[in-house]
């Protein structure tokens, strides 16, 4: 035989065996009846003709670990711990249910039913339950419909994304559409997006931008953060880089165990200990809370445990942040106790409205006309007190009268205002009612869809109209799910504000809407916040440091958070002028800052002034000069005609003492407000009269020197006696001058400046010499004309007294260049004012060398002694 036909018999053979056990095992699992499976306590089931499923999470047993000792069924519940408050999440679903059977508007000629199971935080029941819920009708036989009753077309739940995450593994398989109330993260929701989901609620993820925007708000940058041990992981990952990159530092990260065991004691015991030492944290004012409703509870215990008779409220003053979906619950255990320790808190709850109607419709629920799987519990611990049921134990041996008003009871255990998370499920039920309704209106669809029992209908045919849904609800807000399955809402800001009866009201405060763009997401009343009576509603403060006030800055500690720091004055010349700044800065170039160095102050505009003392004295000075200098230029001009004049070269004496007189009024620029027109005529006014009177004196010691010479028999020096000599020797000396002035000019000219970094106080108004090199070119052309007749006037000193004026002319010469020699150090050496008073002294000292030394003697003589102004005497003294 062909070894591909025994293959071939063998793989049939193997097939057939695999069918037998397949219809072995259905044989046994059809005769199963519902009574041996594992018994669920908890259900509500109202039929239609389609069915509306649902998953809450309000009640939380303690499992035990089944050992197959005995059979499941027989094993008896434990007395259970409700979350009172999370059973108007089933009244929002049949309230949402009623109202549309109600409504001829929607889904006319059908009826819609629910059938609403709970998750009890566990994820072999939330399995469980959504088998039941996908399979159930009056018996529970996986992956088979016995019967055509149950119509499911859709499932809303869990609370928590783990809960909807357990659900989606199994709902995904028949593609049922499922609409979740609670917040999933991102990395979450793309998880599961190969399942039919749909969030009801905004992510997690937009809530962390509030977060960051609500602590910069108030200046929150020293935070506390407990969280659920099982989901804080993936929440610190996203949330401490935003918080670091927005200076926001973590004192401390504290998980919280989900749930209570009582074999682990010591472990249990050790956990709440390090919690409470956290709880009372000195310098964190401000914890964020992550996790579940439970949180609550949790947290409330660890306070009762360190503060049994809540004496010490100050004890735990803080602000609480809480996230969403944590809501301030208390089971019936816990009925006794307030929570008073919350007051002031802030959290991120679902954008609600409240709806008209739910209200009466949770006031005429009671006991005896009210009939759903779930009521019995709540209502036994809500009153603690016992309805009769034999087969269920009890929390009180008080019995129920079941009149019990609901109204009386405290907001942690039941509220009649309806809750974001219950406004969530009521638009969710909506959402499915406006889909079928359209998917009966669609044309596409065959006409059988229109008959009462939807026989072709399947949940599947649902999701092209859930993608994009959009509608408003009763409460007149509009509800819209994008083509990703989204809610596209936002979240409140509500502050709690406790009561000593154990209630409490929240007062919306503030709204996160994550589609505003520019980092104005988040909008917060401060108004209408109510802090922790602690704080004297003064904002309260949390941070690592008390706060670095202006003229202070932020030095970090080495192995410390950067929130940590220590506050150290700003250096010289710097300022910090707000709070907590990160460091110092320097004024712009026209201020200075204060004594305190937190801010600063303009410089005063200086500049040397006729006004003020220094510019008064040197102008006076100048015109004293001035005026001496015409004095001495009327003399010789009125005894031109005498011999000391006319011993003299006239015309050199006069110009010498013209250019003098310019000398003295040049200094007057130098004391005017420097402008364009000033700084251009400064030094090269001073340089080229200067210049003409240094040029005098040279020429006038050449003509004394040469007019000796040339009374010598023989001398050839006679041809260059006469005005020529003097005339040609000024000019030339000074047209020197005057060439590199129009250089200088013509280059780089003076202008005005403000100096503003040489004096701390002040802006000095000066001339910028513009180039530097013709500056220093006008003053040495200046020098050598200056040591050139020094030394002819020196080397002539010893002539005789009849034509000797070389005398004088050493000792102007001598005075005139120890005045500059000094003026260099001192002109370098000084700023501002200083610098121009330095070169005016020099203008007035070295022409007043001049001056006196050259001319107050011939003046005396022909002023005060006539006598001694005749030819004789000059040939005499020769």
């Amino acid at each position: 035989m062909d070894r591909r036909h025994i293959y071939f018999h063998y793989d049939n053979y193997i097939k057939m065996l695999f069918l037998l056990m397949l219809f072995l095992q259905n044989i046994v699992i059809l005769s199963c009846p519902v009574r041996d499976a594992f018994p669920i306590p908890h259900e509500w089931y109202q039929p239609g003709n389609l069915i509306v499923g649902g998953m809450v999470s309000q009640i939380i047993y303690h499992f035990f670990e089944i050992e197959f000792k005995e059979h499941p069924s027989l094993k008896p519940y434990d007395l259970p711990l409700v979350i009172t408050k999370f059973y108007q999440h089933i009244l929002a679903l049949a309230f949402a249910v009623k109202e549309i059977n109600e409504d001829s508007q929607i889904l006319p000629n059908v009826t819609l039913g629910f059938h609403i199971y709970d998750s009890y935080h566990n994820p072999r029941m939330t399995y469980r339950t959504t088998l039941d819920l996908l399979f159930k009708s009056q018996e529970f036989v996986p992956n088979y419909k016995c019967d055509s009753r149950k119509n499911l077309i859709a499932i809303i739940g869990g609370l928590g994304s783990d809960t909807s995450s357990y659900m989606a593994e199994s709902i995904n398989v028949y593609k049922i559409p499922q609409l979740t109330y609670g917040s999933f993260s991102q990395e979450d929701f793309q998880i599961n997006k190969l399942s039919p989901l749909y969030c009801m609620v905004p992510k997690e993820d937009h809530q962390y931008i509030g977060i960051i925007q609500l602590l910069l708000h108030f200046g929150w940058t020293w935070i506390g953060v407990f969280a659920f041990e099982n989901k804080g992981e993936h929440f610190l990952k996203n949330l401490q880089p935003l918080l670091s990159h927005n200076g926001i530092c973590l004192a401390f990260t504290q998980k919280i165990p989900q749930h209570m065991y009582l074999e682990r004691l010591s472990e249990m015991s050790n956990s709440i200990s390090i919690i409470s030492d956290k709880l009372v944290d000195q310098k964190a004012n401000v914890f964020l809370v992550y996790g579940e409703s439970f949180t609550i509870v949790w947290l409330r215990t660890i306070m009762f445990l360190r503060d049994p008779e809540n004496k010490d409220r100050s004890l735990f003053r803080k602000v609480w942040i809480l996230m969403n979906p944590i809501d301030f619950i208390l089971t019936g255990f816990h009925g006794g106790w307030d929570i008073q320790l919350f007051h002031g808190a802030l959290s991120f709850t679902v954008h609600s409205r409240e709806i008209q109607g739910f209200k009466e419709f949770i006031q005429v629920i009671k006991p005896s006309t009210h009939k759903d799987g779930f009521l019995q519990e709540v209502w036994e611990q809500l009153f603690d007190c016992s309805l009769s049921n034999e087969e269920s134990p009890s929390v009180s041996n008080e019995t129920c009268s079941g009149e019990e008003n609901l109204e009386n009871l405290p907001a942690p255990l039941f509220e009649f205002h309806m809750t974001g998370q219950s406004y969530s499920i009521y638009n969710a039920v909506y959402a499915v009612a406006h889909s079928l309704h359209e998917a009966m209106r669609s044309k596409s669809q065959p006409r059988e869809i229109q008959r009462v029992e939807f026989p072709n209908l399947q949940p599947w045919q649902l999701h092209s109209f859930l993608q994009g849904i959009s509608f408003n609800n009763s409460a007149g807000e509009r509800v819209f799910l994008n083509e990703k399955g989204e809610a596209t809402g936002g979240f409140d800001i509500t502050n709690l504000v406790t009561f000593p009866n154990r209630s409490f009201q929240r007062v919306r405060v503030g709204k996160m809407d994550p589609h505003i763009p520019n980092r104005k997401e988040l909008f917060i009343n401060e108004e209408l916040i109510i802090w922790h009576p602690a704080f004297n509603q003064v904002i309260p403060f949390s941070q690592c440091n008390d706060h670095c006030y202006p003229g202070y800055w932020k030095k970090g500690l080495e192995g410390k958070q950067f929130c940590c720091y220590n506050c150290v004055p700003c250096p010289e010349g710097k300022i910090s002028d707000q709070k907590d700044m990160d460091d110092c800065f320097e004024c712009s170039g026209d201020h200075y800052p204060n004594k305190e160095k937190k801010g600063c102050i303009l410089k005063l505009l200086v500049f040397l002034t006729f006004e003020e003392t220094l510019g008064i004295g040197l102008a006076s000075t100048a015109f004293c000069f001035f005026f001496l200098s015409s004095w001495a230029l009327g003399t010789f001009i009125k005894y031109r005609d005498t011999p000391i004049v006319k011993a003299n070269n006239r015309s050199l004496t006069y110009t010498l003492l013209v250019s003098l007189l310019l000398c003295f009024l040049s200094s007057l620029l130098f004391l005017s407000q420097p402008d364009k027109v000033t700084c251009l005529l400064r030094q090269p006014t001073f340089g080229i009269t200067f210049s003409v009177a240094i040029s005098s004196v040279l020429a006038k010691t050449i003509t004394v020197v040469v007019a000796f010479m040339a009374t010598k028999p023989g001398s050839r020096m006679r041809k260059w006696m006469g005005k020529r000599l003097a005339f040609s020797t000024v000019l030339c000396c000074s047209l020197l001058q005057v060439c590199i002035c129009i250089l200088w000019l013509s280059t780089s000219p003076p202008f005005p400046e403000l100096d503003m970094h040489s004096e701390l106080q002040e802006m000095i108004l000066q001339c910028n010499e513009g180039s530097a090199f013709f500056f220093y070119c006008v003053l040495g052309y200046m020098g050598i004309l200056a040591i050139a007749s020094f030394i002819v006037a020196f080397l002539s000193r010893k002539l005789p007294d009849s034509f000797n004026e070389a005398k004088f002319i050493t000792f102007s010469m001598l005075a005139f260049c120890s005045v500059w020699i000094s003026f260099f150090p001192a002109y370098l050496s000084t700023k501002g004012k200083a610098m121009v008073s330095v070169e005016i002294f020099s203008i007035l000292s070295s022409g007043a060398a001049l001056l006196g030394c050259i001319f107050l003697p011939k003046c005396y003589i022909i002023v005060f002694r006539p006598e001694l102004n005749c030819r004789e005497q000059l040939i005499k003294r020769n």
